[in-house]
């Protein structure tokens, strides 16, 4: 199996391949961060920026976020979430797929970086890690932790680890996804009572802070102005309020239903640990059960929501 420095060694060669032959301005990938257990985006646009790129466990942000952002010629490094994200994106008319590289990686998913400090709460000075094993080393004192144990929630229930029905290459060993069935667990909460939804949805945003993390996080909220930010009319209240706060979250996970690809990008930016995607799996599950549609997997194919024909029979409304 390829190794990690070895995945990150070809993304420098292909990141200066496509730099010197013109078929990107820049490349979007993820160089080493400041602290442990960290990457950060990294934007290269030399030979020399090209040297910083990385691949590691901790590359959770999903940077498909940039790409709305950015007119020219674009290379993206993308592990399955993140080029899903992408071909959304084009599909949608966001950027051109003449003008999008995608260096695929194939993922064995990301950490959950919260996990491994609850779990390991003494300062680390540095994290190393292979394809199975997270290691941290402080002041006299060494543990390892399996990557599997860590990963994060999406990760464990991911359908396309491996971007290569879309990638313009793939980078690193085919992987496979650790699940079959990422709603699963759904099937509890579909079998309870309306005011038993409420309540539990409700319960999740409780703490919410209306901070819009999720919202800036997220590759597909890419609208000129947010709902949330409406005056001319005013859609909610700029409060915390209960109701306000509530309705932001339905509507947005509304917004992403059928284009969501569990990035997991919001419950990332989230300060207050909500689990968001809890709203967007509901959805993207009756996307799935009626349309038989998973977003990103194709150039060619829209999000149910986003088309209208007129010859459909919208049994699904019966």
């Amino acid at each position: 199996m390829m190794s990690l420095e070895e995945i990150s060694q070809k993304i420098q060669a292909s990141a200066k391949r496509l730099l010197a032959e013109g078929r990107a301005e820049v490349v979007i990938g993820y160089r080493r961060g400041t602290t442990p257990l960290t990457v950060a985006p990294h934007f290269a646009r030399t030979a020399e920026d090209c040297d910083q790129l990385v691949w590691s466990s901790f590359a959770k942000i999903n940077l498909a976020t940039y790409l709305p952002k950015y007119p020219g010629k674009v290379a993206l490094v993308a592990k399955g979430c993140d080029a899903r994200s992408a071909v959304g994106q084009v599909v949608e008319n966001q950027v051109l797929r003449e003008n999008l590289y995608i260096i695929g990686v194939a993922c064995n998913g990301m950490v959950d970086v919260e996990r491994i400090l609850a779990g390991e709460p003494r300062p680390a000075f540095e994290a190393t890690e292979d394809q199975a094993t997270i290691k941290l080393s402080g002041e006299g004192w060494i543990t390892s932790l399996a990557r599997e144990e860590v990963l994060r929630r999406n990760c464990r229930v991911c359908v396309s680890r491996t971007p290569s029905a879309t990638a313009d290459e793939v980078i690193g060993d085919q992987t496979e996804p650790l699940s079959a069935d990422d709603f699963a667990d759904l099937k509890e909460l579909a079998g309870r009572s309306p005011a038993d939804k409420l309540a539990y949805f409700k319960g999740l945003v409780k703490e919410c802070l209306r901070c819009y993390a999720c919202r800036n996080a997220c590759p597909l909220c890419y609208c000129p102005v947010c709902f949330v930010d409406e005056t001319r009319p005013q859609w909610l209240g700029k409060s915390q309020d209960e109701m306000d706060t509530f309705t932001f979250h339905v509507l947005r996970a509304f917004h992403c239903a059928g284009r969501c690809t569990s990035c997991g990008a919001c419950e990332t930016a989230c300060p207050m640990d909500i689990k968001l995607r809890e709203f967007n799996r509901v959805l993207e599950s009756e996307v799935q059960k009626d349309w038989q549609y998973t977003p990103g997997l194709t150039w060619d194919q829209k999000p149910p929501l986003t088309t209208y024909r007129p010859d459909d029979e919208a049994e699904f409304i019966k």
